[in-house]
């Protein structure tokens, strides 16, 4: 009788794990794209970057976030947004990224992050460039940076942005990439 139940069981799990979303995404559905450091960031490594995927899962998306080269065992804030430098224009909070002893941290968000990404306000905003910040000021000059308070955080008490994709042109941002 246990033999059977287990065996109904491990068929049922096996039928139902071909419903889940898949977790690789179709070719052509994801991206891979760089972030580079700030213009204002000049205290951390001139090689400081992320590397992000983003992965088609059917009604919504995988971001997967890996930082190199910044301040260790510290955590920095993520935002999808308007314009990758100053002024930034309308942004969309995503969550937060802890740095290692080198420097190293990695988030993984779902949501809509392609071409469909964008805010109404009036007219609808198209939003499709990454931001990472300090997720506080006094973490920024420690580091070496300038403490500014910007408002990029959950409590709007950030410091200087590090990273960006403004290696993509302001109007051209990667998230438009993911059709």
């Amino acid at each position: 009788m246990k033999n059977t139940f287990l065996a109904v069981a491990l068929a049922a799990a096996a039928g139902l794990t071909g419903m889940a979303p898949r977790a690789n995404a179709a070719a052509g559905a994801s991206i891979t794209f760089k972030m580079v450091r700030s213009e204002g960031a000049t205290c951390l490594p001139s090689n400081a970057h992320a590397r992000v995927t983003i992965s088609d899962l059917g009604l919504v998306q995988n971001m997967h976030i890996e930082v190199f080269g910044l301040a260790p065992n510290t955590v920095f804030t993520t935002f999808i947004i308007q314009h990758a430098n100053k002024p930034f224009g309308l942004g969309w909070y995503q969550g937060d990224i802890a740095t290692n002893s080198r420097g190293r941290g990695v988030a993984d968000f779902r949501g809509i992050f392609n071409d469909e990404t964008f805010i109404v306000s009036d007219p609808p905003t198209q939003l499709d460039h990454l931001g990472i910040w300090f997720a506080d000021p006094n973490d920024a000059g420690q580091a070496g940076c300038a403490n500014t308070v910007t408002p990029f955080d959950g409590d709007h008490e950030a410091g200087i942005q590090v990273l960006n994709t403004s290696n993509f042109a302001d109007d051209k941002g990667p998230l438009l990439n993911l059709k």
